[in-house]
């Protein structure tokens, strides 16, 4: 089998799975409990907080878990909206924001917030002159992935960092489900980015478990209410078999981020000269200002869900574009929003590589890619 699908999850490493187990299994009680079973659990919680913190580069008064990105991201862009209201109610988003960002901004058109997205060249970058155009003196947040899990293109934080640095009264929100571990933590947590939201699942921990970052002293509007946990932002009991692997996971992926970045650079590089040689071959993922990990393609006139099922007749796994959105089968999103018209975007396929993988099996990939290119002749 050769998984190529990394971009919608992870297979969890195996010492975190070892660490989820023996927590679930000795640290069972609820961390909310006055008795020595729940202050056991609270260490590990907390020990868990200050770890990812650390890593991070941040304080772990910052850092509030979740169940993972949706909620994470539905989170901030509903708590801050709501928080923020009576200083205006006007929010921007990008266009190619994932549907948890996206889809919860447009939401709050109807609670009576105006909602503009911001668009993207052709190449699925943020203009951020086009950005700077829709600030208004009403604008409360704005909020922008710092990779796009569509094509893997790095938004430039930064930049937009600079463009808000006289704006004190924008909260600046950045979506980085997809850039931990895969991009050094400065380029897209710099000190003007008031809320990121990730999740565990991307980085090989168990899925259900996320965070958020929330800088000191900035306010939000809780999503779920009741208990008070999470120092009163996020209530329900806390995953702490989960939240104990999640901060394992984390450590262990940005241990081996610098190494595999390298080889994953390499692996991308071997995929993108050979489909980039077949006439009918689109290639919509460059290398410069790319991740390493995340190459997105299509064969002309074949939809992107047939070449999915080819692949997966040789035991080798990618996907159309988003995982969230590929059963609804909609064409690529990012892509529509580049400009590319929709028979086109419908063809995308997305490989997403992990360290994990190696050059056999880009070799592999390639070989069965060759036969199925052979296939598809008539259609083309």
């Amino acid at each position: 089998m050769i998984y190529f699908d990394n971009a919608a999850t992870t297979p969890v490493y195996p010492e975190v799975l070892q660490t989820y187990t023996e927590v679930a299994s000795r640290i069972w009680g609820n961390p909310s409990s006055l008795h020595n079973l729940g202050s056991q659990a609270s260490r590990i919680l907390e020990a868990s907080r200050k770890q990812i913190a650390e890593l991070l580069g941040k304080n772990s008064k910052e850092i509030f878990f979740t169940s993972g990105g949706t909620e994470g991201d539905n989170w901030v862009i509903k708590g801050v909206a709501f928080e923020k209201a009576h200083l205006g109610k006007h929010i921007i988003v990008s266009e190619i924001e994932h549907p948890a960002v996206k889809e919860a901004a447009l939401w709050l058109n109807s609670q009576g917030f105006e909602v503009d997205l911001a668009p993207v060249d052709k190449n699925g970058f943020v203009d951020l002159d086009r950005l700077e155009a829709l600030i208004r003196p009403d604008t409360i947040l704005i909020s922008i992935m710092a990779v796009n899990n569509e094509i893997g293109s790095i938004q430039p934080i930064s930049a937009i960092s600079e463009l808000l640095a006289d704006k004190p009264t924008i909260s600046f929100h950045v979506d980085a489900v997809q850039a931990i571990g895969k991009l050094s933590t400065d380029l897209f947590l710099t000190d003007r980015v008031d809320f990121a939201t990730f999740s565990g699942h991307k980085f090989h921990s168990v899925r259900g478990v996320g965070f958020v970052y929330i800088k000191s002293g900035k306010k939000i509007t809780p999503l779920l209410m009741g208990g008070g946990q999470e120092s009163d932002k996020r209530s329900t009991t806390e995953n702490v078999a989960g939240i104990a692997a999640t901060a394992k996971a984390l450590r262990l992926s940005l241990d081996k981020a610098q190494e595999q970045q390298k080889k994953l650079t390499a692996m991308k590089q071997i995929l993108l000269q050979e489909l980039d040689s077949y006439q009918d071959v689109t290639v919509f993922s460059g290398m410069e200002e790319f991740v390493p990990n995340i190459l997105t393609f299509g064969i002309k006139n074949v939809r992107g869900e047939v070449i999915v099922h080819a692949f997966e007749e040789h035991q080798i796994y990618v996907s159309t574009t988003s995982a969230c959105s590929s059963k609804a089968g909609k064409p690529a999103g990012t892509l529509i929003a580049m400009g590319v018209p929709q028979k086109l975007a419908q063809t995308a396929v997305r490989i997403s590589l992990d360290g994990d993988n190696d050059m056999g099996q880009i070799e592999q990939f390639l070989t069965i890619f060759k036969q199925i290119y052979t296939n598809t002749k008539k259609v083309r």
